[in-house]
């Protein structure tokens, strides 16, 4: 697995819109992209940090696992997700070779067009571990 950067770090919020304010006003970022993930049941916003982004995640439906996340958790920082430079699929055999418990067996379609996977926590350290490839 060659991972390149942190591709972004995703935070589940109740609202983005009321989220918005704090990044946009008192940190001084700028949102670039709003889009509705519709299989995932999720909004996302987009901000950028140098060369990292910032997902904000608001559940479109109660029974989203980012409604789910927020509702056991509160809001808070989700997941880290990785850029991949050798494919998320070679990512997925390498991990899972190595005993990392996966979320999802093949890459699919994520925000911005990313082909996205997702590592369990459990099997993570606690983290939720997303790997990203254009």
């Amino acid at each position: 697995m060659k991972i390149s950067h942190i591709e972004h770090l995703g935070i589940a919020v109740e609202s983005i819109e009321k989220a918005l304010p704090y990044y946009e006003e008192v940190l001084g970022l700028k949102c670039y992209n709003i889009e509705v993930v519709e299989d995932q049941k999720v909004k996302t916003a987009f901000l950028k940090v140098g060369e990292t982004k910032i997902e904000l995640l608001e559940p479109t439906s109660p029974d989203s696992t980012i409604a789910k996340f927020i509702e056991k958790r509160g809001a808070g920082v989700h997941h880290v997700a990785f850029a991949i430079e050798d494919g998320v699929a070679n990512a997925l055999a390498f991990a899972e070779e190595k005993g990392v418990r996966l979320i999802d067996k093949a890459p699919r379609k994520g925000a911005e067009g990313l082909n996205i996977a997702f590592l369990h926590p459990k099997s993570t350290l606690g983290v939720l571990t997303e790997l990203c490839e254009k």
